[in-house]
C-alpha cells in the first residue's frame, strides 16, 4: 500500500487521473449522443473534477520533485518533445475552455455550449491522452 501513496507514486496518479478523465469524456459524449442530458452533465462535471484533481497532484509532484527531464535520445526524444510541445499550451487552455463550456451548459445556453464543446472536447481529450503518453515516456522508458 505504501507504494501507492508516496511521493514517488504521484506521477502514476497523474496518469491514472488523466485516464479517468479521458474515459469520462468518452462516456459524456456517448450520453449526449443518446440525449441523456442529466447523465451527460454528471459525467462531464466528474471529468472536470478528475482533471482538477490531476492538476493538484501534478502541481504537488512538481513542487516536490522539481523539473523532470526526458532522458531519451534520437527519434524518441523528438517524439517526446513534439508531444510535450503540443500538450503544454493546450493543457494551459483546457481549464478555461472547460469552465466556459460547463458554465454555458449549466446555464442551459445549449447552442453556445455546443459550439464551445465542439472545440473543448477534442482538446481536452488530446491533453488527457497526451498526458498519459508524457508520463509513459518519462517514467516507463
Amino acid at each position: 500500500m505504501a507504494g501507492l501513496f508516496g511521493w514517488n507514486s504521484l506521477p502514476a496518479w497523474t496518469a491514472i487521473l488523466n485516464g479517468i478523465s479521458a474515459a469520462l469524456l468518452v462516456l459524456g459524449l456517448y450520453f449526449i449522443k443518446q440525449r441523456r442530458v442529466q447523465a451527460h452533465q454528471r459525467t462531464m462535471l466528474t471529468a472536470f473534477a478528475s482533471s482538477m484533481l490531476f492538476l493538484a497532484v501534478y502541481l504537488l509532484h512538481h513542487w516536490h520533485a522539481g523539473i523532470v527531464y526526458y532522458q531519451g535520445a534520437g527519434w524518441r526524444r523528438t517524439l517526446y518533445l513534439w508531444i510535450l510541445g503540443t500538450h503544454t499550451p493546450l493543457a494551459a487552455a483546457v481549464p478555461v475552455l472547460a469552465i466556459v463550456t460547463l458554465r454555458l451548459g449549466l446555464k442551459r445556453r445549449f447552442a453556445q455550449h455546443k459550439r464551445w464543446a465542439h472545440w473543448t472536447w477534442p482538446i481536452w481529450m488530446y491533453v488527457s491522452l497526451s498526458g498519459i503518453a508524457v508520463y509513459w515516456m518519462l517514467y516507463k522508458p
